[in-house]
């Protein structure tokens, strides 16, 4: 159980980030709200209170790696790292525009702190047990986190990655899933319905756990159970709301990729910081 404290500072980093990602898109006149959002809590804990990482060294040897296989939601990513000090925080402005460090997705030579170029659905979630077990095999007590989404668990690439990750016993692999119930252009039960997806992990052999994605005492209890068990991956079920804290784009369905004016950010932050929504 995290103190007070820890979680009315974690709380408040995750609202400057939020802050920091509409900015992000507002700057360039849209783009992936909605994934982007829906992650921030995970985001905001594994890098500033879990993660072994060095923002002076974003390539140490034995850190902590995370992969957001969901590329998409690079702008949360992005606003995380130039917040943890990656890079300055100007370059939050300069998203996917010509000779930007910062593209549409994920992408590692570009980017201090991003640990894999994703964007294409489940190749991220392929490579991050391919680090993992070469975390495993140099014998080091490191951990890799990765994040998909609801909508690319409906690729095939996933499953076999997970069937790999079971086999190898792969302990030091941590993932998560963000089942916000949409996807690009509907919701997921009206695509392929993922309501069973707990059994599907079981089914591979992982450990499997389910929380609620925004709550900072669940995530960090989850993950601390997961590190107890060394024998097979671990995946954390998270229940999210898509555009969570993006109030115009929240409880919608179409709020994947969205326009945002300078209006929208204006009123967006001004709930983030307590004001009245309409």
């Amino acid at each position: 159980m995290l103190d007070k404290q820890t979680i009315e500072s974690l709380e408040a980093k995750a609202t400057d980030i939020r802050i920091s990602t509409i900015s992000e898109i507002a700057h360039l006149g849209s783009g992936h709200i909605g994934g982007a959002m829906s992650i921030v809590e995970v985001l905001t804990y594994l890098y500033f209170h879990e993660m072994n990482i060095d923002p002076s060294n974003p390539k140490m040897e034995g850190r902590d790696r995370f992969v957001c296989s969901k590329g998409h939601a690079g702008p949360s990513v992005y606003a995380t790292l130039a917040h943890k000090g990656f890079f300055p925080m100007d370059w939050l402005k300069t998203l996917n525009q010509g000779g930007t460090n910062l593209p549409s997705h994920c992408d590692m030579n570009k980017t201090p702190g991003v640990d894999f170029t994703t964007g294409s659905l489940g190749q991220g979630f392929s490579a991050a047990t391919g680090i993992a077990l070469g975390q495993k095999i140099k014998g080091e007590k490191s951990y890799t986190y990765v994040m998909i989404g609801d909508g690319e668990s409906q690729e095939g690439q996933i499953w076999e990655a997970a069937e790999f990750a079971s086999t190898q016993k792969l302990g030091n692999l941590i993932a998560f899933t963000d089942f916000n119930r949409q996807q690009l252009d509907s919701y997921t039960k009206d695509i392929i319905c993922m309501d069973n997806i707990d059994t599907r992990w079981l089914g591979f052999n992982w450990h499997v756990q389910r929380i609620n994605g925004h709550d900072y005492n669940q995530i960090s209890e989850a993950i601390e159970a997961a590190k107890k068990v060394t024998d097979r991956p671990s995946m954390i079920i998270l229940d999210t709301i898509k555009s969570k804290g993006y109030a115009p784009g929240e409880g919608i369905k179409a709020n994947h990729s969205m326009a945002i004016s300078h209006d929208d950010e204006a009123y967006a932050i001004s709930v983030l910081q307590g004001g009245a929504r309409k």
